[in-house]
C-alpha cells in the first residue's frame, strides 16, 4: 500500500480516534496493574481526554452505540475528576 493511499484512509479524526483508545486502554491497563492511582485527578482527565478524542472521530464517522458509550464515558470521567479535586471535609 503506497503512502498516498494510507493517507486517503486515514484521515485526521482517525489519528485522532484512535489515539484517544490509546490513553483510555492505556490508562486502563496503568490503573490495573498499579502503576496509576484511580483516586487522583489524572486518570479520570485522561479518560476525559481520550473520550472527547474518540467523540470527534465519531462525528465524522458516525457510530451511535460508541456515541453513546463515549458521551458515558465523558460524563463519568468528568464526574471522576470533580470528585478528585473536590477538597476533603
Amino acid at each position: 500500500m503506497s503512502a498516498a493511499s494510507i493517507s486517503s484512509i486515514l484521515t485526521i479524526p482517525d489519528l485522532a480516534g484512535y489515539a484517544g483508545v490509546g490513553l483510555v486502554v492505556v490508562t486502563y491497563f496503568l490503573s490495573q496493574i498499579g502503576r496509576m492511582d484511580v483516586k487522583r485527578p489524572i486518570y479520570p482527565a485522561i479518560n476525559a481526554v481520550g473520550a472527547v478524542m474518540i467523540l470527534f472521530s465519531l462525528y465524522h464517522r458516525p457510530n451511535p452505540p460508541s456515541v453513546v458509550i463515549e458521551f458515558f464515558w465523558l460524563a463519568i470521567s468528568v464526574i471522576g475528576f470533580l470528585r478528585a479535586v473536590r477538597p476533603k471535609a
